[in-house]
């Protein structure tokens, strides 16, 4: 049973483990601004991919998520083995309840952890992109966003819409003086 437990543990640890990585730099697209070079822009980038990694408190997306996930893992193993023994010490069997307990508790942590991680993976990215874009945009560089349409007041036509053609008896103009 023990050799079980243990078995099923590697697993689980090495499922964390192989979780796809993801990119550690900005998500999003940045161009250089009118009039600058490709060496300047790529200087911009490198200093605003430092700002960005700052504002995040120092921690890569992909760092984050996995302290999510250990995290969850641990606490899962903590609370199992304590649930277990409880449960194993009313049946007269404290130390096999822990080992269950806490191989239980880590399989429900680490897969609850996963989850937690992906959140906190995305979370910790968009937040590192705001600060990319806000750096990238504050040295002069442009950046790529998208139009909403928006519902035209009353009084104005449609975005989409051209002016009308003038009326049909519109005279025509004048002729050039030769």
């Amino acid at each position: 049973m023990r050799n079980l437990l243990k078995f099923l543990s590697l697993i689980a640890i090495a499922a964390l483990a192989a979780c796809a990585t993801l990119p550690t730099g900005p998500s999003v697209m940045s161009l250089p601004g009118t009039g600058k070079s490709f060496d300047e822009f790529r200087i911009d980038d490198a200093v605003c991919r430092q700002f960005a990694y700052e504002q995040i408190g120092g921690t890569t997306a992909q760092q984050a998520g996995q302290n999510a996930a250990v995290s969850s893992a641990v606490i899962g193993t903590a609370l199992g083995a304590v649930a277990g023994a409880a449960i194993g010490s009313a049946s007269g069997d404290m130390g096999a309840g822990a080992a269950i307990g806490a191989g239980s508790g880590l399989i429900i942590g680490s897969s609850a952890g996963s989850g937690y991680a992906a959140g906190s993976y995305y979370e910790a990215q968009r937040r590192y992109d705001n600060a990319y874009l806000q750096c990238m945009y504050a040295k002069g560089n442009r950046i790529p966003v998208y139009e909403r349409y928006t519902a035209p007041a009353r009084s104005e036509p449609p975005r989409w819409v051209s002016p009308p053609p003038p009326p049909p008896d519109y005279p025509p103009p004048p002729e050039p003086d030769n």
